[in-house]
């Protein structure tokens, strides 16, 4: 019914003389509202969850240090044991930090998500954070408010370039309902997920996230996310310092992204089923916590002991290393939740750390370590999403404190760009470069990634066994539009395949025409594709020997041909998608 009745009001609204901006303005606004309150009941449901698993909602830092050794173990466990079951059997891209899944969604897909992550992405991230998951709230509530724009738009069955405007703007409202920064959730949205700032975006990504921030404030106040400890640029000279603090926290972002993806497969390839992993993820990470509670859940708690200058030097360096490994156990063995918080949290230690260091060095030429800590956390940010300026905005409104703005302006710029010249994927875009999905691209290698084999192929093939004389060769040559074959041993495998440069001179050679089989000409290195290939991994095959045509294999039974795929059968579907997503579009 109520999919009906916005269907109804969508119609009206298109029949009202209005120009573009207008409709896409109102459907912000809603998308808007919706993300704020998305972002709210989030926050709410971790907060319960944490009561329900540990007695008490308040900052876990304290309610960890009140409880028995033992229930610090079992509980990150038996987190495990709900999050890994949910993710596996109801939406898999639940698992993770829910970025990357965005943003291929965008590129690939035209922005659609599946309507059932609001709610299994809400509870397996809730479930996580609020067991002590080393994770952070900002990727599930990214994931979720795209997917409540992406809703949205399949309701009304709006064009794809609406669709994807949608997704931003759910990911814009989560970010700023989240972190209370309308300014840095529209530039998370542009920057990261969408990579355009054209006005047709720009203009509904900042109502959304207006709306989602003032719905947020109306809930949760309107106070900074961290308190900053009293901070002024005490001297010129400080700013070479930062910029080693930049490149320091540059070496700390690349680390954490390789770690976790190294940890991500350490965890696939262990022979166990995928849906209990989180629980061993979960036992190691309790472990962890009894020695190191300041890892455990989101960790502002320990953010803020380290603007106040609470945590001795020695240990935010062990705590580096160790939130490192904490997230990555949490995120690799099938856990759902956030990296930006855990980049803060890297952040605020490697910076406190490093601002110790210089004011023990340079007393008179420096500023308090928690100033370094705050541009530490702003560096870290950029450093593994290579986005300096959400980077730089988010932590100058989770602060509140201009006076920051130009050492956090410089490291982070810094952050980012050493980082990229130390890996050139973001912790995001290289998860989906392991997937093959490259979003710089462009969008004609995404629309044939986004395609498989097995949807163009053509199935009915025409083959010739291997013991097949050169006689009958020539009579199912003279009638088939093809001039390549396929050739099958005895138990109908693949053993090689026939073409015309293989077969041209001997079968106009009377001599050779009785002598020799197809087994004889068939060339039995044969380059072959997988049905679930899609069709830029063929493409390449293609182009690489200049082939016509190349078989194509089952996936369950890689033996087994099941049809062919030519250059033809590429570009026609290529062509197809193009033009119909030029329909859609207009």
């Amino acid at each position: 019914m109520f999919n009906r009745l916005l269907s109804i009001n969508w119609l009206i609204l298109r029949k009202i003389r209005t120009n573009e901006h207008t409709i896409m303005a109102v459907l912000a606004v809603v998308v808007g509202i919706a993300g704020g309150f998305g972002a709210i009941g989030f926050r709410y449901l971790i907060d319960f969850l944490q009561t329900i698993a540990y007695g008490s909602s308040d900052e876990l830092l304290e309610v960890v240090a009140t409880i028995p050794w033992h229930i610090k173990i079992w509980i990150p466990a038996l987190g495990g044991v709900i999050v890994g079951p949910l993710v596996y059997f109801l939406a898999r891209e639940a698992k993770g930090h829910g970025v990357p899944e965005v943003m291929e969604a965008v590129a690939l897909r035209n922005g659609i998500i599946r309507k059932r992550i609001v709610l299994v992405k809400s509870l397996a991230s809730a479930v996580s954070i609020s067991t002590g998951g080393s994770v952070g709230r900002e990727g599930p509530i990214v994931q979720i408010g795209s997917a409540i724009g992406s809703t949205l738009g399949q309701i009304l069955k709006v064009s794809a370039d609406r669709m994807r405007t949608l997704v931003g703007c759910g990911a814009a409202a989560g970010i700023a309902a989240t972190f209370n920064a309308p300014i840095a959730g529209s530039m998370f949205a542009l920057e990261i997920i969408l990579g355009d700032f054209g006005l047709a975006t720009f203009s509904p990504i900042v109502i959304s996230s207006v709306v989602a921030t003032a719905v947020s404030r109306a809930y949760l106040g309107d106070t900074p996310a961290f308190i900053v400890p009293t901070y002024e640029l005490v001297s010129v000279w400080e700013f070479p310092i930062y910029l080693f603090l930049g490149l320091f926290c540059a070496v700390v972002g690349v680390t954490f992204t390789k770690t976790l993806y190294r940890v991500e497969d350490l965890f696939d390839s262990f022979k166990f089923p995928e849906y209990l992993k989180a629980v061993i993820g979960g036992l190691i990470l309790g472990a962890l916590g009894l020695a190191f509670p300041q890892i455990l859940g989101v960790g502002y708690g320990a953010m803020d002991m380290v603007l106040m200058q609470q945590i001795a030097w020695w240990l935010m360096l062990l705590l580096v290393v160790v939130k490192i490994l904490a997230t990555s156990i949490t995120i690799g063995s099938g856990g759902s939740g956030g990296i930006f918080a855990p980049s803060l949290f890297l952040g605020a230690m490697a910076g406190g750390f490093f601002g110790m260091v210089v004011h023990t060095l340079f007393p008179a030429t420096t500023a308090s370590p928690g100033a370094y800590s705050i541009v530490g956390m702003g560096a870290v940010v950029a450093a593994t999403t290579h986005g300096p300026l959400s980077a730089i905005l988010i932590l100058f409104e989770m602060t509140g404190d201009y006076k920051i703005i130009l050492p956090l302006m410089f490291s982070c710029i810094i952050g980012a760009i050493a980082s990229g010249q130390l890996l050139k994927d973001s912790i995001y875009t290289l998860k989906l470069g392991r997937r093959g999905v490259n979003i710089k691209e462009g969008k004609e290698v995404n629309i044939l990634k986004s395609i498989r084999v097995s949807e163009v192929m053509t199935r009915g093939v025409e083959t010739i066994s291997e013991g097949c004389t050169m006689e009958v060769m020539a009579d199912i040559i003279a009638k088939s539009k093809f001039n390549s074959f396929p050739v099958l041993d005895s138990d109908n495998s693949l053993a090689g395949i026939v073409s015309f440069n293989d077969y041209s001179e001997a079968i106009f050679n009377e001599d050779l025409k009785h002598l020799l089989v197809a087994k004889d000409l068939a060339t039995s290195d044969v380059v072959t594709v997988s049905a679930d290939d899609n069709l830029y991994a063929a493409l390449e095959k293609i182009s690489r020997k200049d082939f016509a045509t190349l078989p194509v294999m089952s996936v369950r039974d890689p033996g087994r041909l099941v049809g062919i795929v030519s250059r033809r059968d590429i570009i026609r579907a290529y062509d197809k998608a193009v033009l119909k997503k030029s329909l859609f579009n207009n």
